[in-house]
């Protein structure tokens, strides 16, 4: 046989093998742009050659932005991770950091492949470790396509943004196992789905098909490595001086990804625009954190800290849950987290307090002191150290409806945080976004 017919029967024997996963990639990229990579990369096992380790490479575009794939194909070994599949994806790795193109996994697996023993364990120490290197200078993405067990999952921990199907389940152990162990007979998704993993506070997203996962792929990229848009300040937005709401806030900000919406659901993590220029924004809904909020804003502050991004924090938020469970948790050691990450945070920092901002809620989200380098309060919004009842008991010494009225509306006025210089200005509602395109415009190096 000579040379170029072998080839060709060498590709269909590869391809034929990743049929299905191969059909996904071109659901998710442009036409005709995936190129493949490392294609005949593959070893001698038990039951013969494992095509491609079960692992295809490359590098597609979306709507032309480039990007490196990693697919696990679910045909071999039911996605199992092999040493050299490991390695396979450590090689695309080094070329996307090498490059600063982001990376995409589409990910389905029952975990490690067995039978390599200690050497596939160490394979997947190097890969994760080189995944974890990449944070901050490239992003990477999960596609969540079906069961993703054991290692893989592990790979997808590591990533800025998880993307579930509707049928995609993340579990660190099988979900058999699981449910067996808890004596109760659960489907795959009620173990591991994006509904399931209320407390993982993964940076989730859930999408319906490849088309969505791409869509939201080019967003969040986008917003991350083209940080600024020509813009002009916009009208005022005269239903917030009719009441300021969580959603109406929400509206100011546009091409809005909400990360991890499935978690802490009182606290809101947004990656959008405010007049063309990124913003990862924080929205405190009459929140009242535990260890699992503050963590979710820890997360979310490094993402704004390792890719420059301004970070913005809107201020309803009542302080910490005063519940046993609070103080015998990790709240303590998150709010020191986040305190240390926003030190590091180059990029600029705004505060506007829009509800709320009660005893460590203020010390932590809007105070001049922590690095926000602006402050704002609605002239609707009230800053105290307590809350209207406990602080009329004992600022006022008094137990009434009236007192608790009055603590709120006079001693918690923000008007006396700006007279002590901690507050930049005092603004109407309806002129919020406005203030926030100003303050940006002026921050933007």
């Amino acid at each position: 046989m000579d040379k170029i017919s072998l080839l060709r029967e060498r590709k269909t024997a590869v391809t034929e093998a990743g049929k299905g996963i191969r059909a996904e990639i071109a659901a998710l990229v442009d036409d005709d742009s995936f190129v493949e990579l490392s294609a005949f990369s593959f070893s001698k096992t038990l039951d013969g050659d494992a095509l491609g380790e079960g692992v295809i490479t490359g590098f597609a575009a979306i709507d032309g932005y480039p990007f490196y794939i990693v697919a696990l194909n679910f045909d071999v070994y039911f996605g199992g991770l092999s040493k050299g599949g490991c390695e396979k994806i450590a090689k695309t790795l080094s070329a996307a950091q090498r490059n600063e193109t982001p990376v995409i996994y589409l990910l389905r697996s029952r975990g490690i492949r067995v039978g390599e023993g200690v050497a596939v364990l160490e394979g997947l120490s190097s890969l994760l470790l080189k995944a974890t290197q990449l944070k901050g200078c490239v992003l990477q993405y999960a596609v969540l396509l079906g069961e993703v067990y054991g290692s893989a999952a592990a790979l997808a921990s590591v990533c800025d943004c998880v993307l579930f199907m509707n049928d995609a389940s993340l579990c660190l152990t099988s979900p058999l196992v699981l449910s067996a162990r808890e004596k109760k007979n659960l489907k795959p998704v009620e173990v591991g789905g994006y509904e399931a993993l209320r407390h993982a506070l993964l940076p989730a997203l859930k999408v319906s098909d490849m088309k969505e996962a791409a869509s939201k792929i080019l967003q969040f990229t986008e917003l991350i490595d083209l940080p600024v848009l020509n813009a002009e300040l916009n009208e005022p937005t005269p239903a917030l001086n009719s009441g300021v709401t969580a959603e109406g806030i929400l509206s100011l900000i546009e091409g809005g990804v909400e990360l991890g919406a499935n978690s802490c659901t009182e606290v809101r993590t947004v990656l959008g625009r405010i007049g063309g220029i990124s913003v990862a924004a924080v929205l405190f809904d009459n929140a009242r954190l535990n260890a699992e909020g503050m963590r979710k804003v820890r997360n979310f502050a490094e993402l704004a800290r390792d890719h420059g991004i301004p970070f913005v924090t809107l201020v309803d938020c009542l302080g910490a849950e005063q519940t046993l469970a609070v103080s015998d948790s990790g709240f303590l050691k998150e709010m020191g987290e986040y305190l240390s990450v926003l030190d590091g945070m180059e990029a600029a920092k705004i505060s506007v307090v829009t509800g709320r901002a009660i005893g460590i809620a203020y010390s932590l989200f809007a105070a001049k002191s922590v690095g926000f380098d602006y402050t704002y309060a609605l002239a609707t919004a009230q800053i105290s150290l307590f809350e209207s009842a406990e602080g009329a008991q004992i600022e006022l010494g008094e137990l009434s409806g009236e007192a608790a009225e009055r603590y709120a509306s006079e001693l918690a006025d923000p008007i006396h945080a700006a007279e002590g210089g901690y507050l930049d200005n005092i603004i109407e509602p309806q002129f919020l976004r406005q203030y926030l395109i100003a303050s940006l415009q002026t921050l933007i190096k």
